[in-house]
């Protein structure tokens, strides 16, 4: 299992363990679309599971939750399209310490509108920090993105937005995501899930409380190369607790 969530936050990148969903198609509408996830496969049946995410993050309960350690070097190395999102893969050597443990960013990639919402608010663009332990468990720091001045890091990453889906585009120089986050480190925190197939339990999120700024132009661009709004609908949160 935990190779296989690995594998997921991946997004089926390499992994054989993966390989039956790879040829499962499923999509963000139609009979495809998230409603119908779970039926598609039994692999992706945890879709259909009560601790899924996005949630709208409300109701909060106080807890002491400890300041994250980012210790992020530049490694953003290559942007692909995969149909899906637009994703940047990480080089080795970058982690957040989350509870005194490390976890190692593989990913990060976005979603236009929001997937999460805080109490109730949904953001124009959503982006998503995929990091994994030495043991396979995962943790997702999230960043919301507020329709403002244009995102100077946004600006030099979609000067090479791959247009069509299977390009991958080398990113030279290489980009350090923590020019990304949000000054304010901040956070909610809550226990979910992948929010694409196999839709895997056991994700610990991170939503970092303060927004970034994207103009409505890097906003556009994105949608257009996507060709279609990219979030899962909300999910319950059920007898979950959300963290702050």
């Amino acid at each position: 299992m935990k190779k296989n969530l690995l594998c997921a936050a991946m997004l089926f990148a390499s992994c054989s363990a993966f390989a039956a969903e790879q040829h499962v198609h499923w999509d963000y509408s139609g009979d495809k679309g998230p409603e119908n996830w779970a039926k598609l496969t039994p692999e992706f049946g945890a879709c259909a599971g009560k601790n899924q995410t996005p949630v709208n993050l409300t109701g909060f309960i106080q807890a002491d939750l400890k300041p994250l350690k980012f210790n992020y070097k530049v490694g953003g190395s290559q942007i692909l399209n995969n149909g899906h999102t637009v994703q940047v893969v990480y080089d080795a050597g970058s982690n957040v310490v989350i509870d005194g443990v490390e976890y190692e960013l593989k990913q990060f990639h976005f979603h236009a509108p929001s997937e999460n919402e805080i109490k109730g608010e949904s953001y124009p663009l959503e982006g998503h920090f995929v990091h994994a332990d030495k043991n396979g468990n995962l943790a997702v720091v999230a960043v919301m993105f507020k329709e403002g001045k244009a995102n100077p890091v946004l600006e030099t990453l979609w000067a090479h937005l791959p247009a069509k889906e299977g390009d991958k585009i080398a990113l030279t120089p290489a980009h350090n995501a923590l020019d990304l986050l949000p000054k304010n480190h901040a956070y909610y925190r809550f226990s979910g899930s992948l929010t694409t197939p196999p839709c895997t339990e056991g994700v610990r999120w991170i939503v970092m409380k303060k927004p970034v700024f994207v103009s409505k132009a890097q906003i556009d661009a994105f949608k257009k190369v996507m060709g279609h709004d990219n979030n899962r609908p909300l999910q319950a949160v059920n007898a979950r607790e959300i963290l702050e």
